[in-house]
């Protein structure tokens, strides 16, 4: 059975592949950056990738201009970058919603009224300002007729080798006898040993030479504290005095740990990932492996654009359980209709 999706700012198409190997068929995908809409063509020439600001596709009659009647639609995945609303009114619904990315999700919701929605975001939006946001965005997909789910879900449990926590939101159609359960832990969690192996040949930032020689005297599993004190007084400078930094500063992963998570640069200061055995950031194909995208999917665009694409993107291995609960749900739906 081919379940129809559209995806919103579908970045890289982490997201939608996993979607696709569960059965979905992306009718569109909406994305506004220049390179990763490139990603996606080169990638799917088959797909309708719509490299467009989403504010002027969310004006346009939807179910026409894509050709499917409201309602038809499986599922509407997306997420939109995080932005905080205004209260004035405190309606805390679409009033409130104006003027922020996910206010146009919420018009694609209404017009299209998917069966499903799968809205991801990180694990801070719970607390963006004091959870007024999330809170708002809740009572914005009841306004548009949803029931609404959501679990805190770490990447590493679904087959990636990356601590990496996203927030996800499961909404279905009122009035429909359709339930989505969220994916069930896999039994082995995988680190950067399992993943680390015979990576393709991949464009790759560097370090300062300082840099290097901070690296080269801390092992595996360490960071800034395993340096001797003068050193790490040196280049720690007033954090020193405050107690020390961060475990992030000037942190070498382990072949025996997963990943943390993935970020869109290779190289900042705060949350530093150096490779296991190389004194160097991992290279854009090894942060690919570790957000579980296939060796043959190709990033366009600068180097400085791939690794943000592949820091941007959705775990390809924790999209696919959630889509195939997302399945499921609605296979069961069809049966018993």
């Amino acid at each position: 059975m081919n379940l129809t999706s559209i995806e919103l700012f579908a970045g890289a198409g982490g997201l939608t592949l996993g979607l696709e190997r569960a059965g979905f068929e992306p009718l569109a995908l909406v994305e506004i950056d220049r390179d990763a809409a490139a990603t996606l063509r080169v990638n799917r020439p088959g797909w309708n990738v719509i490299q467009a600001d989403i504010a002027e596709v969310s004006c346009l009659n939807l179910p026409e201009h894509f050709g499917i009647e409201p309602g038809a639609l499986d599922l509407l995945s997306g997420g939109a970058p995080c932005q905080a609303f205004s209260y004035a009114g405190k309606k805390l619904g679409f009033e409130d919603a104006r003027g922020t990315l996910f206010y146009h999700y919420a018009v694609f919701l209404r017009k299209l009224q998917p069966k499903v929605f799968l809205f991801e975001n990180v694990r801070g939006l719970l607390s963006h300002d004091k959870g007024r946001t999330y809170r708002t965005m809740l009572d914005v997909f009841g306004e548009c007729g949803y029931k609404v789910q959501r679990e805190i879900l770490n990447a590493w449990d679904y087959g990636n080798a990356q601590k990496r926590e996203r927030l996800i939101t499961i909404g279905t159609r009122k009035g429909l006898t359709l339930t989505v359960d969220f994916p069930k832990p896999r039994e082995y969690r995988p680190v950067l040993r399992d993943v680390l192996q015979n990576v393709p040949e991949s464009p790759c930032a560097r370090y300062s030479e300082r840099k290097k020689e901070l690296f080269r005297l801390i092992p595996p599993g360490g960071n800034w504290r395993n340096l001797p004190e003068k050193t790490a007084r040196e280049y720690m400078k007033g954090c020193w005095n405050l107690g020390g930094g961060r475990a992030g500063i000037l942190r070498r992963m382990s072949m025996d740990e997963p990943s943390l998570s993935v970020l869109t640069s290779p190289t900042q200061k705060q949350t530093e990932r150096c490779h296991p055995l190389e004194i160097r950031p991992f290279s854009v194909r090894e942060n690919a492996r570790i957000q579980s995208f296939p060796d043959e999917w190709q990033f366009s665009g600068s180097v400085a654009s791939q690794y943000r694409q592949v820091g941007n993107a959705v775990p390809v291995n924790l999209a696919f359980d959630i889509a195939m609960e997302i399945r499921k749900g609605l296979e069961k739906l069809y049966v018993d209709a």
